[in-house]
């Protein structure tokens, strides 16, 4: 079973960073059990498009951006929708990398004091190098199985503890409420889950995991298995966080902190383990996707090896790294990513569409009703969250 476990793992510990983290806990803190069925919407939803993003890496054995380029016929177009990609991705991805490095760093705070916390970041850094620098899949495949263990081990752990009441947490899950002042709060939950870089990300290591047509099933196994866990894992954050007494909750580690009365250090440890797991995983993801995007627009058909592949993803995290280490806040920059994403979902989210339709690139594997269905769906969902993005850029929301 572990055998056909792949690229969704990835998937999975690359949506599982930081931000989500301390969205659940907002969540949880906030409003109880109410907003898990937001959680289990964001799951599906995401299930959904990277199960089209893997279906299309396998027949095409291309990647998305390889795929979209070669079906936009006009110029203008195809120039415009590359640039948007790629201003997204590369610029948005080295803005969050300070962010997913952070995330680590106070896991490691958590296990190991704040002594010698300036040395985190470039231990973080270190650690995210090593893999990516091997340039081998299979190698970068075992330590993210390894890493989603260990934070789904630290996180079931601590929601277990606190010993959540069984009827109130399935009417969060299947009974959908809107407390009041949760709208951003739901927003946040699927905008942190639903995540464009990551369709890329999936058509890309299909490729290097699969070769074949009948490897389909397998693919669409390890998709549902792997994003299922990442769901079990956020939902345990917001059952974790819904025991809190105390409502004064700014992040994850004041999660930690206020379940320690009741449960004692094992909280502490358990929250810095998953959230250092969190931390490096989505700190080796996000370069990585960038210099997949990359490779994807520019043609350059490159290995994981080769010079041109490594630069990206070695430019993301040298950023990443020195924004914390110096405490830069790139403000404008996330400001310019934040537009940028929340114009590339939906778009992205539609060509996706569009693509695994497309009768000439998919034959007989294309969309199914249903699959159609949901899809446009998410789109709506997607717009939305794209248009509430931009505005609360400009202060509009």
């Amino acid at each position: 079973m572990f055998k056909k476990i792949g690229p969704g793992v990835l998937v999975a510990a690359a949506f599982i960073g930081p931000g989500t983290i301390t969205a659940c806990t907002l969540a949880g803190v906030g409003f109880g059990y109410a907003l898990l069925w937001a959680m289990l919407l964001s799951i599906v939803a995401t299930m959904v498009l990277q199960e089209m993003s893997s279906r299309l890496g396998i027949i095409t054995q291309k990647g998305l951006a390889t795929s979209i380029k070669g079906q936009l016929t006009v110029r203008w177009v195809r120039i415009l929708v590359i640039t948007i990609v790629l201003g997204a991705i590369l610029v948005g991805n080295a803005a969050y990398e300070g962010g997913n490095i952070g995330g680590a760093v106070l896991g490691l705070e958590a296990l190991f004091g704040t002594n010698h916390n300036t040395l985190y970041p470039f231990i973080i850094g270190f650690c995210a190098f090593i893999p990516l620098w091997m340039g081998n899949y299979k190698v970068i495949e075992k330590v993210f199985l390894g890493l989603i263990f260990l934070m789904s081990l630290s996180f079931i752990i601590t929601a277990i503890l606190t010993k959540p009441q069984l009827g109130l947490l399935l009417k969060g899950l299947f009974v959908p409420s809107l407390p009041n002042e949760s709208l951003l709060t739901v927003i946040a939950l699927i905008g942190t889950t639903v995540v464009p870089y990551n369709l890329f990300l999936h058509a890309s290591l299909v490729n290097e995991k699969w070769k074949s047509k009948n490897d389909l099933k397998t693919a669409r196994w390890d998709t549902v298995l792997s994003i299922g866990l990442g769901g079990l894992v956020s939902s345990c954050i917001i059952i974790a966080a819904a025991a809190m007494e105390t409502k004064e909750v700014a992040g994850v580690m004041d999660l930690a902190k206020g379940l320690e009365p009741l449960y004692g250090e094992a909280a502490q440890y358990c929250m810095g383990l998953g959230l250092f797991a969190a931390g490096i995983t989505s700190s080796i993801t996000a370069p990585l996707a960038a210099a997949y995007v990359t490779n994807n627009c520019f043609g350059w058909n490159a290995e994981l090896k080769d010079w041109r592949f490594r630069i990206v993803w070695l430019l993301i995290l040298v950023i990443g790294v020195l924004f914390l280490s110096f405490d830069i806040k790139p403000i404008e920059i996330i400001k310019f990513a934040q537009i940028a994403n929340g114009i590339l979902l939906p778009v992205i989210a539609i060509l996706l569409i569009w693509m695994v339709n497309n009768t000439k690139v998919m034959g007989p594997y294309k969309n199914t009703m249903l699959q159609n269905i949901m899809g446009f769906a998410i789109v709506g969902v997607a717009f939305f969250l794209g248009l509430k993005s931009v505005l609360k850029v400009f202060g509009l929301f």
